[in-house]
């Protein structure tokens, strides 16, 4: 048995399995440290807590006769920060938020900031950089109700020179002023945020989800939110009820999301799971994601940024984890305007998302708004409604279904138009599928560059009921359907196998080039 070990925190640690089954465990296994039993798992993703700082560890995991042996080593830690010396009140009802950020921001370099269990009502609170938050088995960060107590953050920070302006808040990828994150990391490195506790927004108890497209003094917060930050770590927490997107780093690098849960309410509006904007490598490892929209998608703004900063989502891998309920498991755009490149995502399992992976993109989002270097390999679904989307004609925004959008006749290639490059799809195997196996509907004139898929297997509901597989203009309801296609320079599959389907197996326009064995 091969162990990785993903990081080492002061107090905590993260590993993963070396196999090829997505998200859990070939079988059960048994942990031990230092030759100590803890407890079983059936995850290939795993975290220990409770350790201590700048000490040497080994690690055993059995299952059955198969064991694997690991040795790491806890870093330093210069200081240790009791919240509870603060001045805590663990009741749930008063207000923490003051002795919170105070413990946060007289943390010393190096140092962690530890939350004991209970249960602390708070509002917006700011992390600084070289620093751990470690929050507690039993520990609640319980996020206030009324909105006015939250700190807005201006969409644009004016410069002097009227010039190098900074965007730092922003709306569906447009730099609009929107209330404080939860938990914020704000041009800062090397923060991490740890432990077994909770993060519960408890925007359900609130007015957010009231005319929740509409602005109400600021746009909805985020639960994590990062800006210009490097080095940031989101490790082993659970997190639910958020006011929106719930995990959002923008304009970061280097950062590292593993073994996470994330819980919204599957009716909740636009609490998508993790969406990285015009972020630069990112690690999505270990994590299970149970929303109300996508779980995961990937976004670089809105025209405006995607033209003026042209800063893409890039260096992205998302392994081993559970995407369950959401609209999308991998989604990617529609705010991508600064691109999008360098995808990898194995080993994850979707279950029952609206769709598996899911690409929408339209005219009008630029001609920074490339995708390319995708690969989506070795994933398990289970009853996804269409295992693949990729729909140039995506009917977002207040002109999403103007004709200049939704044409199919060809227009002009400009300044506006998108492109989608190379998707590779290899060792799939979708079960219970009902509106269509694939639907890829690229620009007349900006076809897609190339889909290649190998053994892949798609296997219909023999119940399943009609639906639109993709959000856009003249997209009629299917049932069982194939693979459609349109508008795309070159298709190859290699041993893909559909069953159940209804209809031709593969209906085509527009299709330059076609490969099948």
């Amino acid at each position: 048995m091969k162990i990785l070990l993903l990081r080492a925190m002061t107090r905590s640690a993260v590993f993963e399995l070396q196999n090829d089954s997505c998200y859990r465990a070939p079988a059960v296994y048994t942990l031990e440290l230092d030759g100590r039993p803890l407890r079983q798992g059936d995850t290939n993703v795993f975290s220990l807590f409770g350790l201590e700082p700048h000490r040497h560890y080994c690690l055993t995991v059995r299952a059955g006769e198969d064991v694997g042996d690991l040795d790491f080593t806890t870093p330093e830690e210069t200081a240790f920060v009791d919240a509870s010396r603060y001045g805590l009140v663990a009741d749930g009802e008063t207000d923490n938020t003051p002795q919170l950020q105070a413990a946060l921001s007289t943390c010393p370099p190096g140092g962690t900031v530890y939350v004991p269990a209970g249960t602390y009502r708070t509002q917006s609170l700011f992390l600084q950089s070289n620093t751990t938050l470690y929050l507690e088995k039993g520990c609640t960060l319980l996020g206030g109700t009324d909105r006015k107590r939250y700190p807005i953050l201006p969409g644009v920070l004016p410069c002097h020179d009227e010039v190098h302006e900074t965007y730092l808040a922003g709306w569906e990828g447009n730099p609009l002023d929107s209330f404080a994150a939860l938990l914020n990391v704000i041009h800062s490195e090397n923060v991490t945020i740890t432990g077994e506790g909770i993060v519960d927004a408890n925007a359900q108890n609130g007015d957010w989800y009231v005319n929740a497209k509409k602005k109400n003094i600021a746009w909805r917060p985020r639960l994590f939110f990062t800006a210009n930050a490097k080095n940031v770590v989101l490790h082993g927490v659970s997190v639910c009820n958020s006011y929106s997107w719930t995990i959002h780093p923008t304009y970061s690098e280097n950062v590292d999301i593993l073994n996470i849960r994330i819980r919204n309410d599957s009716h909740s509006p636009n609490t998508d799971g993790i969406d990285p904007e015009s972020c630069k490598n990112v690690n999505i490892i270990g994590d299970h994601i149970h929303v109300g929209d996508d779980c995961i998608a990937l976004k670089s703004g809105k025209l405006f940024l995607g033209t003026f900063m042209h800063t893409p989502c890039e260096n992205v891998v998302i392994r081993n984890c559970c995407l369950s309920r959401g609209h999308g498991g991998l989604v990617i755009g529609s705010e991508m305007s600064g691109g999008v490149r360098n995808v990898t995502v194995t080993q994850c399992l979707m279950d029952h998302t609206d769709r598996g992976l899911r690409v929408k993109t339209r005219r009008g989002r630029g001609k920074n708004a490339i995708i390319d270097g995708l690969v989506f390999r070795n994933v398990t679904m289970d009853g996804v409604l269409t295992p693949f989307v990729i729909n140039m004609f995506y009917f977002c925004d207040p002109d999403g279904k103007s004709d200049y959008v939704q044409t199919h006749d060809p227009l002009p290639v400009d300044d506006m138009t998108p492109t989608l490059g190379s998707l590779e799809m290899e060792h799939i195997t979708a079960a219970n599928a009902q509106y269509a196996g694939c639907w890829f509907s690229g620009l007349p004139e900006q076809p897609i560059g190339r889909i290649c898929m190998r053994d892949v297997q798609i296997a219909f509901d023999p119940d399943a009921k009609p639906g639109e597989a993709a959000m856009m203009r003249g997209a009629e309801q299917s049932c069982k359907r194939g693979i459609w296609a349109e508008n795309v320079r070159r298709i190859e599959l290699h041993d893909v196998k559909i069953t159940g389907y209804e209809g031709e197996r593969l209906q085509f326009i527009n299709v330059t080039d076609f490969e099948e064995d």
